[in-house]
């Protein structure tokens, strides 16, 4: 089901601890390579900056007080697809960012897999 993620490499941009671990293990369990995570808007700036390969990122939309949407725009103009995560929903985006993928919290593996499959055009193997 997940063949199509092994290998991946997907920032993590989360403030939360044990949020960020459990991304973690999710993501190593799909086949991943989880990259950070970052913990501030700053760490993922220069994550998604650097010139390493990224495959897609996972973003919380509030992160330690600061909204993430710098790091997103560094990602879409890299062109790496990546998932908002948020505990309003996509409803809690601001109009110029509704319609990008999102994930809300508490969230399942499922719908981690999904949207990140979704975010990258992988279809389900």
């Amino acid at each position: 089901m997940t063949a199509g993620l092994n290998g991946r490499r997907v920032l993590i941009v989360e403030d939360e601890s044990l949020v960020a671990m459990l991304l973690e293990t999710i993501l190593e369990d799909m086949g991943c390579v989880p990259v950070g995570p970052a913990s501030t808007v700053e760490e993922g700036l220069a994550m998604a900056g650097d010139e390493s390969t990224l495959d897609a990122a996972l973003l919380d939309v509030n992160v330690a007080g600061q909204q993430v949407f710098p790091v997103a725009d560094t990602l879409r103009a890299r062109g790496v697809p990546f998932v908002f995560s948020t505990g309003y929903g996509e409803g809690g985006l601001p109009d110029e960012w509704r319609g990008q993928a999102t994930i809300q919290k508490p969230f399942t593996e499922a719908a981690i897999r999904d949207a990140l499959m979704k975010a990258m055009g992988v279809s389900a193997v």
